[in-house]
């Protein structure tokens, strides 16, 4: 529907007299709109020939063969907490993410950032408007923390996004940061079932695999996902465009790394961080 990108998600710029549709995507990365208007045609997914399908099984924590023969193969990292919220939670949350400024980014999403400013090539962090995490985090938190896989999670960042079909949203293969960003990756998925598509492009040699190796796992509305250890930093992950079918809201919490902790070379500046960010009074920023 062209009428669903409003003023806020699109700008007019002139060029040579001419209109150009911009959208927030940047480089290689697209969404349904910039493809439309820029003529990129309709985004494929880029990959090798062959590549090895897997499905997640979070009871055995194994992820399973999904083509060819019947193999498996341990899964550690992955976590799933399945109706960590309930439907009136859900609701709640989005009613009061959607009363706050949806702000684009690219390949088709919209976000809210309740965190630090940072450069991570520079390796250089400020405060900004960092005033906290939003107050609606305050209760999820705490339910975390009881958790043995949480157990000691202190957030000291939230971001939220939106995904829609109508936009084409996706987000690419990739690896969070780890520097300035720890052990554990949480998200809490919401609106829609989707799923997390973790991948490594150099293959398995230790199953003799060579090509592209992919583990679906698969995320139920409500649920909440804890990527760590291998999963989180020799495994890609991304959102794939397909498996968005209708809005999809989620919210990542991410902790800080040893550098930013007791102990740590910047442990002064972590404490400052966490000292604001678990104040539960954030605004986007």
């Amino acid at each position: 529907m062209r009428d669903y990108f409003t003023v806020a998600h699109i700008m007019m710029a002139s060029d040579s007299n001419e209109g150009v549709i911009i959208c927030a995507c940047k480089g290689i990365r697209t969404c349904l709109l910039c493809e439309e208007f820029k003529g990129k045609g309709q985004l494929k997914e880029a990959g090798p020939q062959v590549v090895h399908h897997f499905l997640y099984d979070p009871v055995l924590r194994l992820a399973v063969r999904q083509d060819g023969e019947p193999a498996s193969f341990p899964f550690p990292g992955v976590f799933l907490w399945e109706n960590f919220i309930s439907e009136e939670e859900e609701k709640e949350l989005i009613s009061k993410m959607d009363r706050d400024v949806w702000n684009q980014s690219q390949s088709g999403r919209r976000k809210q950032d309740f965190g630090p400013k940072v450069n991570f090539k520079k390796r250089k962090v400020r405060f900004g408007g960092f005033s906290g995490l939003p107050g609606l985090s305050r209760d999820l938190v705490v339910r975390m923390q009881r958790e043995p896989t949480l157990a000691g999670f202190r957030p000291v960042e939230q971001c939220n996004l939106d995904y829609h079909p109508e936009r084409g949203s996706a987000i690419d293969p990739h690896l969070d940061d780890s520097w300035l960003w720890g052990e554990r990756l949480v998200t809490v998925n919401m609106l829609s079932d989707t799923t997390l598509a973790m991948s490594l492009e150099q293959g398995l040699a230790e199953l003799g695999l060579a090509e592209e190796v992919r583990v679906a796992v698969r995320l139920p509305r409500r649920s909440l996902v804890v990527l760590q250890g291998e999963a989180r930093h020799r495994w890609k992950h991304a959102i794939h465009r397909k498996d968005i079918r209708g809005r999809r809201v989620c919210s990542t919490y991410r902790e800080l790394s040893a550098e930013f902790l007791p102990g740590g070379q910047q442990a002064e500046l972590g404490a400052q961080l966490l000292n604001i960010a678990l104040s539960f009074q954030g605004t986007p920023v």
